[in-house]
């Protein structure tokens, strides 16, 4: 095998494409060209054997022509067992139970960035960006054709890809990386035509090349997606009330590898609702984003990790967050649940010498909030959010097919003499040319001005990694320093500043299936975080992690870390300057996962963990089970719960009173999550997604931080500030792609809106809760339909 991998490392395999005329987008190959056209044959395993032939029973045939207006594939995956190929409905880019077919295209062939477009084999699509730094993006959708037909040898594909879905250079002759994938998911075998080794770690690196698109004259990419929704909104304290509300998406080519992207009045009300928990941290919970605008194509914005969307029309979940502005005598009358935005744009590209352009800016409208004087009934209000600009400004250089160096720029402009803030970053990504070894890295720095408010601040922070990256073995060691008033949260998200952290890693895997496993990965992680000015250890783990997958596809996965001295936490105390610290003690965690096979009709997560604390009876545990049915390829079950439960927790009491305040407490979460799937065929689905959370923080003893960072009883506080969180959300769905691009989505929605509760007694009960939670008089109820028709400007000037 060692001779295989050998003769395969460093040959790419050539296809030529030849031009053609319209083809028929049906699966049936009638056109002429397909007798002509060359043919890529011959693929080889990527996993789990990397580097084995594939059989002749399951050879596969893959051919592509072009015209003007894109490229065509007809892929033939044959089967000795075509009754058995998998095949389950889906949504787009949810692959679920079947076999999928796909391309990985790369028009500058420079080994960094590949445009994936996938099929499965019931004809549902998926799509994503690919580089080696962050894996496969699906949050980037295409506009693209396809159509499968099983046959009495297996199964085919046709695909048309338009040149608007990828991103080339104007050169006359084009020579592209090209690869072809194939997983047949019945054996959990993944195979591609040109070689991918898994001991090298830079997958676009070992593309195959497309030769023969020469001559091309794209069409104009203008391309307007208007929309048209309906809200109709309704609950206990007020009417039913509806809206309509309309708006227009642009996406424009401003050449072939730069594209602009508009949103005119944003219309975001049918996105997924956000997993709201207890969070009693000294941190911001941190969302996922589900608007589409902020996660199409923006893998260039995310260099840095200095970008943080959900910044930009910034949700708001509870009345409370307002509070702290308030006077004893006032009250709020009316608050927004969200800031508005007006209007955003995006460009992105990248020019022919490799050099990477992202611009995206966005405008967020004047937000007020009502406030009452309870003494002379009197309203007025006060201003929460001025109109604010968020730009991003991305450069990113490519050289060597497998290194770059970025620049990003972040900045807030506010209106008038408000923060504005501003980071600039320089990151950078170096790997030697066979991808044995990778240097990375980042400096940045941040200034924040308040308008003489309060202090101006600067600040700084950098890392960098050294890392061995091929083979079984592989190493890492790296550091990484902040200072006290980098600031980056304006357009960011970041949680600690003054520290340092020195870090290393190992690994050993397995590249070939042996006797007892189809994979299997051992790593150890040694880190450690320093606070700057005292030198105090605030972090420092030992962990040891083994993932397996036997040779039924069954996962099993171990996790062992350990904590042996004590640690400082200098941001539970949540003092304005950082200066307090609490004593945490020593700690071991143990966590397991099981995970059954997916193909399997009846397929179970199973993931408990325990961390054991060095204190008297503290110790937090919790479970995670999760399981799935498949009744058949249209029809499946999700659910989900989870249980946590930290027992003698000591944390802030929350009190701005006096901050040296603590509690010794239980907390204890539940979550239930039901998601179901209903597939008419693969553009029509019912969707069901149900989430009950309950949480409660019950105190048992008040104590007083002292300044060592220990605690001794606090006899004087009495205070009840025992907390519960209970929520609900349920969606239902229905969504039909009636063309390429054009969706009409129908919705309904339930939630509760009174979630928190703070020094009253509640119930600890998970069934009263429940009840509590899904109570007609708590619930918001809204009917949504919405329409999106996508217009591309060529066909509507003929």
């Amino acid at each position: 095998m060692v001779l295989l991998h050998l003769n395969f490392f460093g040959q790419k395999k050539v296809l030529r494409a030849i031009t053609s005329g319209d083809i028929t987008i049906d699966a049936k190959f009638n056109e002429p060209i397909w007798e002509f056209a060359p043919i890529a044959t011959d693929f080889v395993m990527f996993s789990p054997d990397n580097g084995k032939p594939i059989s002749k029973e399951k050879k596969t045939e893959v051919q592509i022509v072009y015209n003007d207006d894109g490229i065509f594939i007809a892929a033939k995956m044959f089967d000795d067992e075509p009754n058995k190929i998998l095949k389950e409905i889906t949504q787009r880019d949810n692959f679920g139970t079947s076999e999928n077919f796909a391309i990985f295209l790369n028009g500058f062939n420079d080994s960094q960035q590949d445009f994936r477009f996938f099929v499965s084999a019931a004809g549902v699509q998926a799509d994503c960006v690919f580089t080696n730094q962050n894996g496969e993006d699906y949050t980037w959708d295409a506009i693209w054709e396809s159509t499968v037909r099983i046959t009495d040898y297996g199964w085919v594909v046709e695909m048309k890809i338009p040149y608007a879905a990828l991103r080339f250079s104007t050169k006359k002759k084009q020579t592209w990386g090209v690869n072809f994938y194939r997983e047949i998911r019945r054996d959990r075998q993944s195979y591609t035509w040109n070689f991918i080794d898994s001991s090298i770690n830079n997958e676009s690196a070992q593309s195959g090349l497309l030769e023969g698109i020469d001559d091309i004259e794209t069409p104009t990419r203008l391309f307007f997606i208007p929309y048209s929704s309906f809200y109709l909104n309704s609950n206990t304290s007020q009417k039913t009330q509806g809206e309509y509300k309309g708006g227009l998406d642009i996406k424009y080519g401003i050449s072939d590898a730069f594209t602009l992207d508009a949103i005119l009045v944003p219309d975001f009300g049918q996105t997924k609702f956000d997993n709201v928990i207890l969070n009693l941290s000294p941190f911001e919970q941190q969302f996922t984003e589900n608007r589409p605008f902020f996660t199409e194509s923006t893998d260039l914005f995310q260099k840095g990790n200095l970008f943080y969307s959900r910044r930009i029309g910034e949700t708001f979940l509870e009345d409370f967050e307002y509070e702290s502005t308030l006077n004893t005598n006032e009250q709020l009358n009316e608050y927004p649940k969200s800031i508005n935005l007006l209007n955003a744009i995006k460009i992105s590209g990248r020019t022919k010498g490799g050099l990477g352009i992202g611009v995206l800016n966005a405008i967020t409208e004047r937000t007020t909030v009502s406030i009452k004087d309870i003494d002379t009934d009197q309203t007025k209000r006060v201003l929460l959010e001025p109109l604010a600009n968020y730009n991003v400004l991305v450069l990113d250089q490519r050289f060597k097919q497998n290194s770059s160096v970025s620049f990003v720029n972040t900045n807030v402009t506010r209106n008038g003499q408000f923060r504005d803030a501003n980071v600039s970053a320089l990151v950078w990504d170096l790997n030697t040319k066979k991808n044995t070894y990778n240097l990375s890295g980042d400096f940045k720095y941040s200034s924040i001005n308040n308008f003489g408010k309060t202090d101006d601040k600067a600040g700084i922070n950098s890392s960098i990694n050294i890392a061995e990256t091929s083979g079984n073995y592989r190493y890492g060691i790296g550091g990484k320093f902040i200072s006290k008033d980098f600031d980056s949260n304006d357009l960011g998200i970041l949680f600690q500043t003054h520290f340092h952290s020195l870090f290393g890693n190992a690994t050993y895997q397995i590249l070939n299936p042996n006797k007892t496993f189809n994979t299997f990965t051992a790593k150890l992680n040694l880190y450690s975080e320093f606070e700057n000015k005292t030198g105090r250890l605030q972090t420092g783990t030992i962990k040891l992690s083994f993932d397996t997958t036997n040779h039924k596809n069954n996962y099993l996965g171990y996790n062992f870390t350990v904590s042996p001295v004590k640690t400082f936490d200098f941001y539970e105390p949540r003092s304005f300057d950082d200066s307090k610290f609490l004593l945490i003690p020593e700690s071991i965690r143990l966590s397991s996962t099981y995970s059954t096979n997916a193909n399997s009709k009846l397929a179970v997560e199973f993931n408990p963990q325990v961390t054991f604390l060095n204190e008297k009876d503290r110790i937090n545990t919790g479970v995670y089970i999760n399981p799935r049915y498949r009744f058949n390829d249209h029809f499946s079950l999700s659910y989900e719960f989870e249980f946590f439960k930290q027992k003698n927790n000591i944390g802030s009491a929350q009190d701005y009173d006096d901050l040296s305040v603590f509690t010794k407490r239980n907390i204890t979460s539940y979550n239930n999550t039901l998601q179901g799937k209903y597939a008419l065929n693969h553009t029509m689905t019912f969707n069901l997604s149900v989430r009950h959370y309950w949480a409660y923080a019950k105190n048992k003893q008040f104590l007083t931080l002292l300044d060592d960072g220990s605690v001794v009883d606090n006899l004087i506080y009495n205070k009840n500030i025992d907390s519960n969180f209970n929520t609900w959300n349920l969606d239902l769905s229905y969504s039909w792609w009636f063309a390429p691009g054009s969706q009409i989505s129908v919705l309904y929605r339930n939630f509760n809106l009174s979630t928190f509760t703070q020094g009253t007694d509640f119930s600890k009960e998970l069934s009263r809760n429940f009840s509590d939670a899904i109570k007609n008089n708590n619930l918001d109820h809204i009917f949504s339909i919405s329409i999106r028709y996508f217009i591309d400007y060529n066909s509507l000037k003929n």
